[in-house]
C-alpha cells in the first residue's frame, strides 16, 4: 500500500442523488500513467470530483495521496488539493490578472510567504512548460494552447503526488492537443503520477499508457494495445 497514491474499493460514484458509478476498484502507484476514458456523461468527471473533493464519497472506501475520502471534512480539502495538481478542460485562470499573477494567487492562498521563494518557484514551472518568456502577459492574451501551459504550470506549483487532469485537450485543436500531451508525458517521465480524464482516442493511441473505461456504472481496466 505505501507506493499507492490512490486506491478505491467498492467505491459508490454519486451526482447529487444519482448513483453514476458502482463498486469502483481502483489503484494507482507512484509513477502511472492512466486514462480515464468512457462517453460524455458515464460519470467520468463524477469521478474526478470525487477524487479531489467537490463530491463526497458515500459508500465504499478510497484514499488519495494520504487522505481518507470518506471522512474528508470541508477544512481538509485545501490541504488535499495542495498535494493534487488539477488540470482543467476550461483552465479555470484568473482572466483580470497576468500569468505570473495568476501563480502567484496560488501560491499565496497555499501559505507561501517568502516572496522570492514564490518568484523562484513561479519561474520554476513557467519555465518547465516552456511560458517563462510570457510571464507578465495577461491570460486572454494568450492562446488556447498556451493558457493550458499555465494551467499545468498552476497544477505543478506545490509538487503534487498526483496530478488530476479533466479532459486537458478538450477544448484545443488537434495540433495544439498533442503540444499538451507531449508536455504532460515529460512531467510524467519526471516522475509525476497521472490520471487523466479524455475523449480524444488519438493521443490514446500516440501515447500509450494504461486506460480504465467507465461504461455502463462500471469502471474497469482495458486491455493494452501492444506498444507500436
Amino acid at each position: 500500500m505505501e507506493n499507492s497514491v490512490l486506491h478505491l474499493e467498492n467505491a459508490d460514484i454519486y451526482q447529487r442523488d444519482n448513483l453514476v458509478l458502482s463498486k469502483v476498484n481502483l489503484k494507482i502507484d507512484t509513477g502511472d500513467f492512466y486514462y480515464l476514458i468512457g462517453k460524455t456523461g458515464s460519470g467520468k468527471s463524477s469521478l474526478m470530483k470525487t477524487l479531489y473533493g467537490d463530491l463526497r464519497l458515500q459508500r465504499g472506501t478510497g484514499t488519495i495521496v494520504g487522505f481518507d475520502l470518506k471522512k474528508l471534512k470541508e477544512k481538509d480539502i485545501p490541504f488535499l488539493r495542495r498535494k493534487i495538481g488539477i488540470v482543467f478542460q476550461d483552465f479555470k485562470l484568473l482572466n483580470d490578472r497576468n500569468v505570473f499573477d495568476n501563480l502567484e494567487f496560488v501560491l499565496k492562498a497555499t501559505g507561501w510567504k517568502n516572496k522570492e521563494e514564490r518568484k523562484a518557484k513561479i519561474n520554476e514551472v513557467l519555465e518547465k512548460v516552456g511560458m517563462q518568456k510570457q510571464y507578465y502577459k495577461k491570460t486572454f492574451e494568450l492562446s488556447g494552447g498556451e493558457q493550458q501551459r499555465v494551467a499545468i504550470a498552476r497544477a505543478l506549483l506545490n509538487d503534487p503526488e498526483l496530478i488530476l487532469a479533466d479532459e486537458p485537450t478538450g477544448n484545443l485543436d488537434p495540433k495544439t492537443s498533442l503540444e499538451v500531451m507531449h508536455l504532460l508525458n515529460e512531467i510524467h517521465k519526471s516522475g509525476k503520477t497521472i490520471l487523466m480524464a479524455t475523449h480524444d482516442y488519438q493521443l490514446i493511441v500516440k501515447f500509450k499508457h494504461k486506460t480504465i473505461k467507465v461504461e455502463a456504472g462500471e469502471l474497469f481496466e482495458v486491455a493494452q494495445q501492444a506498444k507500436v
